[in-house]
């Protein structure tokens, strides 16, 4: 809290864990996939490649969380190694569906374990049951926060909304 009363009292605020949650998250995802010369925008990339391929950049930057532009340099290196292809001109208006290749697949499977040891280390303290109470109760939030959530619940738990690549939100 601030010296005169006002402000927020880091130590209880839920966005200020989350956001520190998100950071530390993302330092340790970074720190296992260095090794493997990728980044956390890199293997979201690919992990969002492998489940909905033949995404465009504009789409893969969503859910990548970065600038299209951001995305379309990463894509270009990514073609470049061979592990993403995009065909030479847009089959239906500009955007290029990017696929993964077979070296992008290997690529990520290795990632993919990687970011899973830091998520088993993240939730070692919590029960089966805490794990999923987190899961309704972030995926809620999410919800609330996208649809400008009234205070009501709806019953959708926010799946649509939850971004369906495990771990890539940090």
């Amino acid at each position: 809290m601030n010296q005169d009363g006002s402000g927020v009292d880091l130590d209880k605020s839920l966005g200020y864990l989350l956001k520190e949650a998100s950071s530390a998250l993302r330092a340790a995802m970074e720190e296992v996939l260095r090794p493997l010369g990728m980044t956390v925008t890199h293997y979201s990339c690919l992990e969002l490649l492998a489940q909905r391929p033949g995404l465009s950049n504009s789409e893969l930057a969503r859910g990548a969380f970065v600038t299209r532009q951001s995305m379309n340099v990463l894509l270009q290196a990514l073609e470049r190694d061979g592990s993403v292809t995009r065909p030479a001109a847009a089959p239906v208006g500009k955007a290029l569906p990017a696929r993964l290749t077979p070296r992008g697949r290997r690529s990520l499977e290795k990632a993919s374990a990687a970011v899973r040891s830091v998520e088993v280390r993240m939730l070692a303290g919590l029960s089966g049951a805490e794990q999923e109470s987190a899961l309704r109760i972030l995926r809620s939030m999410i919800h609330s926060l996208r649809d400008g959530g009234d205070g009501s619940h709806d019953g959708d738990d926010g799946g649509a909304d939850g971004g369906g690549t495990g771990s890539t939100g940090a």
